[in-house]
């Protein structure tokens, strides 16, 4: 039997805002659908376990079913059920015996319990997708719960990191802490655990400024892997995007705190949180999948259809729908939750998973598409870091460089340069000289500046840098998809042997190599981004897919080892060169112009041969050595740089063999100072030996090295 209806106790409430809002005096309900009939809220006990009551929402404005209860307060657990027409071939799956979750929900009770009556239609049935299925679904569900989103913050304030100084560190919640020995148990694993005082102290060791986070959104576990004993680990399967993930709390039900809290420990220390969003799908999946929640709101609102088929949905994503930001009130839906986690969670910016699908309308990509005008006009989203993964899989998916003034994009095409570079592929020397530079060729358009380009090696997705110097081949056999999952394409090599070895020579150049690839990732103008665990080896031991691993796979292992010991304190060393030399993080794209004052250019290239480069090196496909020179003292377009800007030299060698280089003239240079030899990976900084200009160095075979211009006497430097 249904619980019983009761209408005595509710008002007509206010259709704005959206959600369930606590005011006090009780709590007003809002939900949007153009396409419904009526919207019936339904309570339910404090674990969400048993439904009390139903009250039909009494009034429609605007699009928007609402109503008022001056008897629910904070804590109280709901959701909806919708009724409309079922008529997929119209695009609308209304089915009221399918409990639906609040799309504005703060916070989440209990968890997805797969079932078959989940689903809106008949599994199994003829026609399936077409069929109504009459069972009802909220014991499978988990529900929403009213929230006071009141938090004291103290004196928390945004870190307002400038964009030259940012560098990204992309962690996940769990992988980072999960195995940390100095955490308390109960911490490992955890927001908490995120903002201890250990963790934050070896983050900043790095020269992170941002601390990028895998998806904490609310989202689901696909059946699929569950069946195969996995879960969705790295939680790109959003079903809410307001509430935080309950898994990664001390506390389940207390998320919503234990976040807010990890977020002003962390800028207590000065780092920012960025967060990484998934608004381009959500966990419903195509017209097979489950009926949770916006399919069952208004599935011909909130998701694209084929135009003629309305039955099918567009899968511009790859998982099966696609979230209609054509429509006011999914993108109102999307800006809202991001004021959301800006203004009430605290963060400083996101990282917009397929971020060309938030841009596309109907005729495809458009730098003018509704989402991307809203953010450049909303003064709360113009105010913090905007980063977009530019590709997806639909027509014309892939726009790096082309996103719009004011963001910063992923530039995959500086990871696959710089691993083709060191891995010794033919004609790539051109392309990395253009990546070195921030990518001017993509980026230096409509007033961008270099930080638009978000340099990476390595990420979540892929190999880890450790495995790309292990492994020629994927190893993908735990996700249990006969390695057939995840790209092929690495540009890795292992030296070899594939896998681990005991080879001393073998193990020594991997290191190298991994030297070589964090060492061109610092000093490389555009901004950073640092994969967790790459500063001390970390393995994935070769799978390059593991979004599904909740185990040693994905987790970092904090024993790192001799060798995980000198990685990082290499990486240490390249965060305080690049916080040394402002050069390396110049706000302008820099040019081979020559500057008459300083009698130099700012951005120059030279071979082995101590001669500049001319047009037909960069075309030879053999040119695998050369050197990049930043000229501190040259001015561009009139702008007179820092006083401490100094001159430096980047060497950079993948051949396999020893190249003599004849270390370049600079005017009133006096001497070259190595700062930097990845060949010589535990030499101290502290002694930094000079060479004299003209004179020739041997630059060992696979290595990196990073000089700069005394031009005054020793004992005058500081």
């Amino acid at each position: 039997m249904p619980p019983s209806i009761n209408q005595s106790r509710v008002l007509q409430g206010r259709p704005n805002p959206l959600g369930a809002t606590w005011t006090g005096l009780g709590v007003n309900f809002a939900l949007f659908s153009a396409h419904a009939t009526k919207v019936e809220l339904c309570l339910f006990d404090n674990a969400g376990e048993r439904e009390l009551e139903r009250i039909e929402l009494p009034e429609y404005t605007n699009e928007v079913f609402h109503g008022f209860l001056p008897d629910a307060r904070p804590g109280t657990v709901y959701a909806y059920r919708v009724h409309g027409p079922y008529a997929p071939k119209e695009g609308h799956r209304f089915n009221p015996n399918k409990l639906l979750l609040d799309p504005y929900a703060l916070s989440h009770v209990g968890e997805l319990n797969w079932d078959p009556a989940l689903f809106g239609y008949t599994i199994g049935h003829a026609d399936e997708d077409l069929s109504f299925d009459e069972r009802d679904s909220a014991a499978f569900m988990p529900k929403c719960r009213v929230v006071d989103p009141a938090f004291t913050w103290g004196n928390d304030r945004r870190p307002r990191i400038p964009w030259e100084r940012t560098l990204f560190y992309e962690a996940h919640v769990k992988g980072l802490t999960k195995l940390h020995p100095l955490l308390p148990e109960d911490m490992r694993g955890t927001y908490a655990g995120l903002g201890h005082p250990e963790v934050i102290r070896h983050i900043k060791s790095l020269g992170v400024t941002s601390v990028e986070l895998l998806p904490i959104q609310f989202f689901l576990n696909d059946d699929y892997l569950l069946g195969k004993g996995l879960v969705n680990y790295w939680g790109y399967n959003s079903l809410g995007f307001f509430g935080p993930a309950r898994r990664y709390a001390r506390t389940p039900d207390f998320a919503f705190a234990e976040f807010k809290e990890m977020v002003a420990r962390l800028h207590d220390a000065g780092l920012e949180v960025i967060m990484d969003v998934v608004y381009n799908h959500t966990a419903e999946g195509n017209e097979r999948g489950a009926t949770l929640s916006f399919k069952g709101i208004d599935n011909a609102s909130y998701y694209r259809l084929l135009p003629d088929q309305k039955r099918y949905y567009i899968n511009d994503t790859g998982t099966g729908n696609t979230v209609n930001l054509s429509h006011a009130r999914v993108l109102q839906m999307v800006t809202d939750s991001l004021r959301y986690w800006v203004n009430e969670m605290h963060v400083d910016g996101f990282r917009f998973d397929l971020g060309t699908i938030l841009a596309r309308e109907p005729g495809g990509f458009d730098t003018q598409s509704a989402f991307l005008k809203a953010c450049m006009q909303d003064p709360v989203l113009a105010d913090v870091k905007l980063i977009a993964e530019p590709w997806d899989i639909g027509p014309g998916g892939y726009q790096v460089g082309n996103f719009a003034p004011g963001w910063a994009e992923w530039n995959d095409k500086y990871r696959d340069t710089v691993r083709g570079f060191w891995v010794g592929e033919e004609g790539s020397a051109a392309d990395l000289g253009k990546r070195l530079s921030g990518s001017a060729d993509l980026f230096d358009h409509n007033g961008r500046k270099p930080w638009a380009s978000v340099n990476f090696l390595a990420a979540h997705d892929g190999f880890t840098l450790n495995d790309l110097v292990t492994y020629n081949e994927k190893h993908n056999e735990a996700n249990g998809e006969d390695n057939n999952d995840g790209h092929s394409h690495n540009l890795s090599f292992n030296y070899g042997v594939e896998g681990p070895t005991d080879d001393e020579e073998i193990n020594a150049t991997r290191e190298r190599q991994i030297r070589n690839m964090l060492g061109t990732l610092y000093l490389s103008q555009g901004t950073p981004m640092l994969l967790a665990g790459d500063e001390f080896g970390r393995t994935q031991q070769g799978n390059n897919n593991a979004y599904c691993q909740d185990n040693e796979i994905s987790w970092l292992n904090w024993d790192w080892g001799e060798k995980g010991e000198h990685l990082a304190a290499f990486t240490r060393r390249l965060a305080r060169l690049r916080n040394r030399f402002p050069i390396l993080r110049r706000g302008r794209f820099l040019s081979g112009d020559f500057h008459e004052a300083s009698g130099s250019k700012a951005l120059s290239w030279w071979k082995p041969s101590g001669e500049e480069m001319e047009p037909a090196d960069w075309e030879d496909p053999n040119t695998k050595c050369f050197a990049r020179m930043l000229d501190g003292r040259a001015q561009e377009s009139g702008i007179k740089v820092a006083a401490h800007d100094e001159t430096i030299l980047t060497i950079l060698n993948a051949h396999h063999e020893a190249v003599e280089f004849i270390l370049p003239d600079a005017p009133d240079g006096r001497a070259w100072v190595r700062l930097l030899d990845t060949n010589l990976a535990d030499d101290d900084e502290e002694e930094e030996p000079a060479f004299k200009m003209g004179e020739s160095y041997t630059v060992t075979g696979r290595s990196l090295l990073l000089f700069r211009l005394r031009t005054r006497p020793r004992r005058h430097e500081v």
